[in-house]
Formats: structure tokens, sequence, C-alpha cells
């Protein structure tokens, strides 16, 4: 019986451990800008579709999670943070929606099934990383309005540098699949 109490108490430790580690490989992908056309890229999208691809839903959504409240707690981890501000005034900016699509991604990411199908594995990939423009561009429109051109502000000029980073965790998916085996 001491034996198994010991064995969850490890278990815990070692997710939260993984779970920090994650929230501080998000936070650095929000930091580093990669010059792209149209715009400069962040690699947080990659960064959120990899954490739900090894860690599984369960972890990579409490990995999320605990990134927006660090986030929401006013530790500088979003992108543009602190300059544009931080904590729960710049959470609910503009960016909320695409925040709270990466629940919805890393949580897609986790549970999906992946195999050695590149198609298979691509379309998922797209599924999952769509959540975050869905619900990036419903809540942009809320704020700055429907009549604006929501999606050329709130989509387009990530979709090019969105489409690059899918294929490559694509062409990645078989080698984690290895290491996760």
């Amino acid at each position: 019986m001491e034996l198994i109490k010991n064995l969850k108490e490890i278990s815990v430790v070692k997710n939260l451990f993984l779970a920090i580690m994650g929230t501080i490989v998000l936070a650095i992908s929000a930091k580093i800008k990669i010059p792209f056309w149209p715009v400069p890229m962040t690699m947080q999208t990659f960064v959120v579709l990899l954490i739900g691809i090894i860690y599984g839903w369960k972890l990579g959504l409490f990995t999320v999670s605990l990134y927006l409240l660090e986030g929401i707690g006013g530790l500088p981890v979003f992108a543009g943070t602190p300059e544009k501000g931080i904590g729960w005034i710049y959470f609910t900016s503009n960016t909320m929606g695409y925040l709270l699509g990466f629940l919805v991604a890393v949580f897609l990411a986790g549970y999906l099934k992946f195999n050695n199908n590149f198609f298979n594995n691509f379309f998922k990939l797209i599924l999952s990383v769509s959540f975050i423009y869905i619900l990036g561009l419903m809540w942009l429109g809320s704020l700055i309005g429907w009549d604006k051109p929501v999606f050329e502000f709130g989509a387009q000029p990530f979709l090019l540098a969105e489409l690059f980073k899918v294929l490559i965790l694509t062409l990645l998916i078989p080698k984690i699949l290895r290491f996760r085996s």
C-alpha cells in the first residue's frame, strides 16, 4: 500500500514538473519572433500542438491552463507582454479568443490519435489549430465590430506561417511517436 502511495506522489510531482517545463517553453515560444512574411511569427501555436501530442490531452490541458493562469496572474508570459500590458487587462484584450483557443487546440492535439500517415496527421493538426483562429476571430469580431475586416486583421496574415508550422510538426510526428514508445 505504501509503495502505491509513493508511486502516486512521484507521478504527481513528475506531471507538475512537466507542466511547469511546458509553460516555460510556451512562454519562450511567445517571445521569439521569427521574420516571416507578411508578419513575424512566434512559435506559440507550434508549441501548443506539440504539448498536446507529447503530453496527451489531460496533462496538455493542465499545462496550457497553468500557462494562461500565469499570464492572467501578471507574469509576462504572453506575446507582447510586458510592452502591451500584463495580467487580466492584457488577457481580455484582442488576443483573449486566441489564448482560449489554445485550450481547444491542445485538447484536440492530445486527444486525437496520430500515426505514421502524413495526410491524416496533417488534417488533425489543421483541425486542432483552426480552433485557435475560430475563437480568436469570434472574440476579435465582438471587440472591434463585425463591420470591420476581422478575417483580414485576425487570421489572414498568419495563415502561411501556420501552414509552415503544421507542416514541420506533421513531419516530426513519426519521430515523436518513436520517442514516446
